[in-house]
């Protein structure tokens, strides 16, 4: 299963054009292409320039921040999102099959105020 969202358009109609808003704007996009809420993911994954950035996603969406990145985040590794989004979807991956399977959200802002989401699940095909 997969459902992509990346946020607000050129005119930050979801989260009104502001950086600390468009991951959580793509979140509740990709979790309603997946039609899955939030409370199913058995981890989340967020790439995000400064902390403050999770703890408003925690608010938000009444995730604690426990449940998230329990294997760190991007922000010790650098800014870039492609490179640094890609190793936090890798690592949820493996987080999900640590875990036996289960379904992960990653969320991450981008540039430009702008920011991308998916929702996806791993099965143990053992």
């Amino acid at each position: 299963m997969q459902a992509l969202d990346e946020g607000g358009d050129e005119r930050g109609e979801v989260g009104g054009g502001r950086l600390e808003y468009e991951a959580i704007a793509a979140a509740r996009g990709a979790l309603a292409q997946a039609d899955l809420p939030v409370e199913r993911m058995d981890a989340i994954k967020t790439h995000n320039p400064f902390a403050l950035n999770d703890v408003l996603f925690s608010r938000q969406t009444g995730v604690p921040l426990e449940r998230m990145n329990n294997y760190g985040c991007s922000l010790v590794w650098g800014h870039p999102q492609a490179p640094m989004g890609t190793r936090a979807i890798i690592e949820l991956i493996e987080e999900l099959v640590l875990r036996g399977g289960g379904y992960g959200l990653f969320t991450g802002c981008a540039a430009g105020d702008t920011a991308m989401s998916v929702v996806l699940q791993v099965t143990d095909r053992g």
